[in-house]
């Protein structure tokens, strides 16, 4: 089954190299970059554009070659309450760090790490530490005083003169960070006053990938972006500011429009003259929605998203991490499309696979689960739990045997492996469940491999799971979640537990 694509990764290099490019031109080749959104693994984007590159953005960096240099910026605050980025499960200074990693990977470095609003927070001290141990340089900036309304002392030597300058010597610096907040804006603005200050007519420059600017404001993949963003409070608008000085519709969002007279003000004060941009939207390189080649695709996949987002968000109020108003905020765009939860093309078969392990097993009075994945062919497999495995098990070792062709009478996992993790799970490790949840199932899987080739002609696809669609009838347990993240698939689930039990391992 060949897949239908929305987006022309190689289009979108060669229009926003040329487009970041000529802007470091037009700062006499020196540009400070806002690098916004995720720099690697951009999942959302890949979604609701079927076919971008989740790694396109690091593909452009390569296109810049030697003429880059990166910062990467991090909150204190958010190292000291340990953040988490949700689509990796892990804290936002561990992601600075794989972040750093990946870069390298890549043929890339980061000049500097630097820690915004650092008041002297222990973990944040901690994290300083153990990055200038291993030989990255880190630069703590302040909290700005005056910010935002005080144009005169932010601009000034008790403002970003407080922090240190770092050295660049390339033209163009990109400047990201793990996630929102992290402080981009501000170490861009407290650079352009040090530039200024040494006789340097630098730059400023922003780039994000939504919301897109010249696709309609209500369009799905605009709409998408605000669902994703609903816990932030973000909204997608018409830039009245681009509209009053080109008489020309722009969508941008709220914080940018609202910020947009301060920074203009700010950029004002630094560079002693009239201010290059007219709009938030003039600050802006991004050239995304000039790659959308099938806009059709482009709708249907963005409504599919705006859909996980509603399961997202209510298993997030379930657990506790959202409120109820982000949750209605998602239902209203779920309206908006005139769209139903079952149009997520796993939902009605997961919730009847639960019904059948029901049905089978009357006499008892437990909490059935039931899944279902879509695979590349479109072809739907279910599973239920039992008192063997989870559900999420039961889904995986199902359609990698229908992948490999297994006749489902031949076991994968033979009872003396089962019987054997089992006992080390209840006799040795004290743990009252016997069922095995996903991690616990692939590893099983791999011991069996070695004396079972079926097993290993399994395991090999498991790597066609890849961006399959799965839903749940129960929030994952933590090792379930973590087996279906590594498998990489696009999970939802419905916002009820496994268990009646507080406290879930």
């Amino acid at each position: 089954m060949t897949e239908t694509i929305a987006f022309d990764n190689e289009k979108y290099l060669e229009e926003q190299t040329a487009a970041i490019l000529d802007r470091v031109e037009k700062f006499n080749n020196k540009l400070y970059l806002e690098f916004g959104g995720k720099l690697f693994y951009d999942y959302h984007a890949a979604r609701v554009l079927p076919g971008y590159d989740p790694n396109v953005k690091v593909r452009l960096l390569r296109e810049l070659g030697d003429k880059a240099a990166i910062l990467l910026c991090i909150y204190a605050g958010d190292i000291e309450r340990k953040k988490i980025r949700a689509d990796f499960g892990i804290t936002y200074d561990s992601d600075a760090m794989r972040l750093i990693d990946d870069l390298r990977s890549w043929g890339l470095d980061v000049l500097g790490i630097i820690i915004t609003r650092f008041e002297n927070q222990p973990s944040a001290i901690q994290f300083k530490n153990k990055l200038e141990r291993r030989g990255v340089k880190v630069y703590t900036h302040s909290y700005t005083k005056g910010y935002p309304t005080e144009v005169d002392t932010i601009v000034s030597d008790e403002g970003y003169g407080v922090n240190s300058y770092i050295e660049t010597e390339k033209p163009l610096v990109i400047v990201t960070g793990p996630g929102p907040g992290s402080g981009k804006l501000a170490t861009c603005l407290s650079q352009l006053y040090h530039e200024y200050r040494r006789g340097i007519q630098a730059g400023y420059a922003k780039f994000e990938t939504f919301p897109i600017w010249n696709i309609p404001l209500k369009h799905p993949v605009n709409v998408a972006y605000e669902a994703a963003a609903a816990d932030l409070g973000d909204f997608n608008l018409i830039d009245p500011f681009h509209l009053e000085a080109y008489d020309q519709k722009a969508v941008n969002y709220n914080r940018d429009v609202e910020t947009f007279p301060v920074l203009k003000r700010i950029l004002e004060k630094i560079t002693g003259g009239e201010s290059f941009y007219k709009s938030p939207t003039d600050m802006g390189v991004n050239r995304c929605g000039f790659a959308i080649i099938d806009d059709e695709v482009a709708k249907e996949a963005a409504k599919q998203e705006v859909i996980r987002r509603y399961f997202r968000y209510r298993c997030e109020y379930a657990v506790g991490l959202a409120d109820r108003k982000t949750v209605q905020r998602v239902e209203l765009f779920v309206k908006d499309f005139q769209l139903e939860p079952e149009d997520r093309t796993v939902v009605t078969p997961s919730r009847d696979a639960a019904g059948e392990a029901q049905k089978k097993d009357k006499g008892n009075e437990g909490i059935y689960c039931g899944a279902a994945i879509e695979l590349k062919d479109g072809t739907i497999i279910t599973g239920n739990n039992s008192p063997l495995m989870h559900a999420s098990s039961s889904l995986v070792i199902h359609a990698i045997k229908h992948l490999a062709e297994i006749p489902k009478k031949i076991k994968l996992l033979p009872k003396n492996i089962t019987d054997s993790v089992s006992n080390l799970k209840t006799e040795i490790l004290g743990e009252k469940s016997v069922s095995l949840d996903l991690n616990e199932t692939l590893i099983a899987l791999g011991i069996s491999a070695t004396t079972n080739p079926a097993a290993q002609l399994a395991i090999e696809k498991l790597k066609d799971l890849m961006d399959c669609e799965v839903h749940m009838t129960h929030i994952p347990t933590p090792g379930d979640e973590a087996g279906l993240r590594r498998i990489g698939v696009n999970l939802t689930s419905d916002p009820d537990f496994s268990t009646k039990n507080l406290f879930i391992t």
